[in-house]
């Protein structure tokens, strides 16, 4: 099995063809810090207007990329992976110096199923899908509602607290739990797994400053980066162990299905079990959290929408729509053209990189009448593509649905005056949207 990071090309300085539309100079979507004030949404709606297909340089990395933000573009370089290739130069925007890279992050991350393409991408995720149907999920729900109802048990007498702390990760994790057959007294350890995750890109960046002359060294630093290369080599192997276990002794349960699956007849190679777990322990918490943290922000700045929900819980499931529309947990994913093509009138040539911006797509006015505005009762809110599009939409979606339907079912029924104190903090990202902390007020019980 071919990897992926034997192959990673990262892309050029310029566009290859002249560009029909301009680059907006003071946009700047590699700026991981300019993320931890949420998505930059005025950003989008100007690039949606002036320059949907806009050549984004990176002038620190020398690789540019071209950015896609309206929704029609995006959902074409979802859906047609011929041309805008997955496997040909990975889905992250920059790799970053070989230096800065974490040895095995850098190799779980270029080599998982999100990675590949075409066959061995069908292969992998035919394994996965037993525990991702409907009918395994209507078997989770009341596992995932017991869940809910313990941890708003623990938030009751507490009248604030931080939302995060105490229930937008530990549900995720939980469920993920569940379907892996993790045992329960090693359930803790992924929420501080997760944590060092949405650091990775800021330690990257810290190391990138000081190669580059940028910043000093401090101890300080240097202790936070000691304590992340201790975490991430504790959750890989936690993972190779618990794998090995499960393809000696299948259980039934996700866990064994990843161990056990096979690409062409031949077993995962090790980087590729690496990749494995590495995805569905991110991206199987990661996006839902947000989702649940980004859902309570979102019904405080529009109190309308909560009373309209709280009086009639059948709009509950078209609002979780609505809610991964507006919150659009994960911020792109990029592409790799393998031909010369086209996109919204601009000459794209192969080997280019593209991403798409999500959350620019699912507030695009073409598509979704009055983007901006957060309304429950919108007619195609389930057309977001929050959740990807295409071979490669998230396979997790209907996961993330129950986990939120659950939720908030349960935590407006008791606690019905719940809502965001404005205290909030977003960590320096810009793949996903990572709400680090919310905190939030309600009547104790």
């Amino acid at each position: 099995m071919r990897l992926v990071s034997d192959h990673i090309v990262e892309g050029r300085e310029g566009p290859t063809f002249g560009q029909v539309y301009p680059t907006l100079l003071d946009v700047d979507l590699s700026d991981i810090y300019a993320f931890t004030k949420g998505q930059p949404w005025a950003d989008y709606a100007r690039m949606r207007a002036e320059a949907p297909v806009m050549w984004h340089p990176m002038p620190r990395s020398g690789v540019g990329f071209w950015a896609v933000t309206r929704f029609e573009d995006v959902k074409r370089v979802n859906g047609d992976p011929e041309t805008f290739s997955s496997e040909k130069g990975g889905i992250l925007m920059a790799l970053g110096p070989e230096e800065t890279r974490h040895p095995t992050l850098f190799s779980a991350s270029t080599n998982s199923m999100i990675n590949l393409d075409a066959l061995p991408h069908r292969q992998l995720r035919k394994e996965h899908m037993p525990y991702f149907t409907a009918t395994y999920i209507r078997g989770l729900r009341e596992r995932v509602a017991g869940e809910v109802t313990r941890l708003l048990d623990a938030m009751a007498p507490l009248g604030t607290c931080d939302m995060v702390e105490k229930f937008s990760q530990r549900l995720p994790i939980f469920t993920l739990c569940e379907m892996l057959g993790v045992p329960e007294a090693d359930r803790e350890r992924f929420m501080g797994w997760i944590h060092f995750l949405e650091m990775a890109q800021q330690v990257a960046m810290e190391q990138i400053d000081q190669l580059d002359g940028l910043s000093e060294p401090s101890p300080q630093i240097a202790a936070f980066i000691e304590l992340f290369n201790t975490n991430v080599a504790d959750m890989f192997d936690y993972g190779r162990h618990m794998l090995a276990k499960r393809r000696a002794d299948p259980q039934p349960d996700l866990m064994s299905a990843i161990a056990n699956a096979t690409v062409d007849g031949e077993h995962l190679p090790d980087p590729y079990l690496d990749g494995a777990w590495l995805l569905i322990v991110f991206a199987g918490n990661d996006t839902t959290r947000n989702s649940l943290s980004g859902a309570m922000k979102l019904f405080t700045e529009n109190p309308g929408q909560k009373a309209r929900l709280q009086a009639d819980g059948s709009l509950l499931s078209n609002a979780v729509h609505e809610i991964t529309r507006m919150v659009s947990p994960v911020i792109y994913m990029r592409r790799t053209a393998t031909r010369d093509t086209e996109i919204g009138g601009q000459r794209i040539a192969e080997g280019e990189k593209v991403i798409m911006y999500y959350g620019a797509a699912n507030r695009d006015d073409a598509m979704f009448a009055d983007a901006d505005r957060f309304d429950i009762t919108r007619a195609n809110a389930e057309k977001n593509i929050a959740f990807g599009y295409g071979p490669h939409i998230c396979i997790g979606r209907m996961t993330a649905q129950l986990q939120l339907e659950e939720a908030y079912r349960q935590i407006f029924a008791r606690f019905p005056d719940i809502r965001w104190t404005g205290e909030m903090d977003i960590a320096p990202n810009n793949f996903v949207h990572a709400v680090r902390r919310l905190e939030v007020a309600f009547t104790p019980e």
